[in-house]
């Protein structure tokens, strides 16, 4: 009798790694937004612009997986993807220290390749090992186990990030993140030997196209395109990032559909399936990623984040009192950096105080000019989501396993569906919290972020473990990693339209009306997975999977 009470002894291995990965790469990401808007040691950058480079860099992240999956799949298996990957990140996160524009966009180009080769493939080499007979009920169960090592490096990571930058600067923190992904990496190397049933290369078959056609006829036409979007007069998709990042992606895109149109028939539906959830998923990274830009932002200036007492005095905060000067005409406190804007001619057209933390405060509640006070970092709201997962993970394991003994265990597929209409009720918190901070005019609670990260954590437990785990489970064997890349390209198109969407920030003057939008657009993707559910259903059952 086969033994399916135990994981695989990589697991560990795999877990610990991808932590220390996730460490690195959220605590990067956990202060990205903050730094390209800080004046005195950032780039100065506008919510909008900062927004915009935000979801474009996020958007690319997850785009090269569909090139470092191909690339593993055929030709340099995974463990040499996931080693030269990991590498390039931390040199990358490193550089990030370097202030200057020209190595910002260098340390970012080394994080989105280095990505591309680690993030699928470490996934796939997961999936892999948990293919062999005694291990392929616990699949499901071993994806939360390993997204649960995730979200520990992401919890973690925040704490590091604020005491670095208040003791040592923005550059000490980015090296943290560094030191992080190398020690993700040294951990892999020691585990490779338990690695080695599931690293092997998959050969082509006649469906196939080879890689240097899929060069000629995606990478370079995707290439060209993205050029052209660039450089198109004005701004089709609001900006010239936006209409490149578009363009670029349409021949990616239609690799994968060719992928459809290719296949024999026993592939054919499994890859439609695969599809099918790839662009419904792409609203709910629409929304979720939004923690980094819109959330972030509401984190900053619209959320209460004074803390008093004894705990002020153990709690180290990223601005203090002589930070910051009172403007009686405005009764307001207002930071004493300031952003400039001029003409053609060098004339001031604009002053604007950054940030403006008191400016929704009421006058009771703004500090009397001279007295202390703390307010409490702003990556620290990066830590809620990780933390909600970390608590609820075991249990949804524990929950899904229960009903796994009754034969009740609904099908991964159904799963993801209700991770959507889940994650759709995270924003209703949102619009609560907008409606009782009179769209941000006053200062919100902290507990409205941390119900909505509540919710939609919940949402995600559903839908992004399981969505790596259903790729493993449908994807032709020969072009699992591939599919994977697609998993990620479509988180990819998604990290790019959270982007455009906090662009919008700024313009809503009533912010409820911000989430609203969100709110809809989960609806329509909710919609259209519970429309497909039976047919996804049929397809997993004809696979023998579910």
């Amino acid at each position: 009798m086969q033994n399916t009470s135990k994981h695989p002894k990589a697991l560990p291995f795999l877990f610990f790694s991808e932590m220390w990965e996730r460490f690195g790469y959220y605590l990067m990401i956990g202060i990205f937004l903050l730094y390209l808007k800080n004046v005195e040691h950032g780039f100065a950058m506008t919510n909008s612009e900062a927004s915009d480079l935000y979801g474009t860099f996020i958007a690319l992240v997850f785009l090269t997986p569909f090139l470092g999956g191909l690339l593993a799949d055929r030709y340099f298996g995974y463990r040499k993807s996931i080693i030269a990957g990991g590498l390039m990140m931390g040199v990358g996160y490193c550089l990030m220290s370097v202030h200057s524009l020209p190595m910002l966009y260098l340390s970012m180009t080394l994080v989105i390749v280095g990505n591309g080769f680690f993030k699928p493939n470490i996934s796939t080499l997961l999936g892999n090992l948990y293919s062999a007979p005694e291990y392929i009920a616990r699949k499901d169960e071993g994806y939360n186990i390993f997204y649960m090592g995730i979200n520990i490096g992401a919890f973690i990571c925040n704490f590091f990030s604020t005491a670095i930058i208040i003791l040592w600067g923005w550059k000490y923190a980015f090296i943290a993140a560094g030191i992080g992904m190398f020690i993700g990496v040294i951990i892999f190397m020691i585990g490779t030997k338990h690695y080695a049933s599931g690293d092997t290369l998959k050969p082509m078959s006649k469906e196939d196209m080879p890689f240097g056609q899929i060069v000629l006829t995606i990478l370079l036409p995707s290439v060209i395109a993205g050029v052209v979007g660039w450089l198109i007069p004005g701004n089709i998709f609001q900006s010239d990032s936006n209409d490149a990042f578009i363009f670029a992606c349409i021949p990616v895109i239609w690799f994968f559909a060719s992928l459809y149109f290719r296949a024999n028939e026993t592939d054919k539906r499994p890859i439609a399936a695969l599809l099918a959830i790839f662009a419904a998923c792409v609203m709910f990274w629409a929304v979720f990623k939004q923690n980094g830009t819109a959330l972030t932002i509401w984190a900053e200036n619209y959320t209460d984040r004074k803390i008093e007492g004894p705990v002020a005095n153990g709690f180290k905060a990223v601005y203090q009192a002589e930070d910051f000067v009172y403007k009686k005409d405005s009764v307001s406190l207002y930071d004493n950096q300031f952003r400039i804007q001029k003409d053609a001619n060098g004339k001031v057209i604009k002053e604007v105080n950054y940030p403006v933390y008191f400016k929704n405060e009421p006058p009771d509640g703004i500090p009397n000019e001279g007295d202390p006070f703390t307010l409490w970092g702003t990556p620290l709201t990066q830590s809620i989501n990780p933390g909600w997962v970390i608590l609820l993970t075991p249990l949804v394991v524990a929950f899904f396993a229960f009903l796994r003994r009754r034969n009740a265990e609904p099908s991964t597929a159904t799963k993801i569906a209700f991770g959507l209409l889940i994650t759709s009720l995270s924003v209703l918190v949102m619009i609560g919290a907008a409606y009782t901070s009179n769209s941000g005019a006053e200062k919100a609670s902290v507990w409205w972020l941390i119900m909505s990260y509540g919710v939609v954590t919940i949402g995600e437990l559903l839908l992004s473990p399981m969505g790596l785990s259903l790729v493993s489970k449908l994807s032709p064997v020969r072009i699992t990693s591939l599919m994977m890349g697609g998993w990620f390209l479509s988180t990819s198109i998604g990290n790019k339209l959270s982007g455009v969407l906090a662009t919008m920030w700024d313009s809503y003057e009533h912010k409820a009306n911000f989430f609203w939008i969100n709110f809809v657009l989960l609806l329509v993707a909710t919609f259209i997975i519970f429309a497909m559910l039976k047919w996804l259903n049929k397809i997993m059952k004809e696979k023998g999977v579910k």
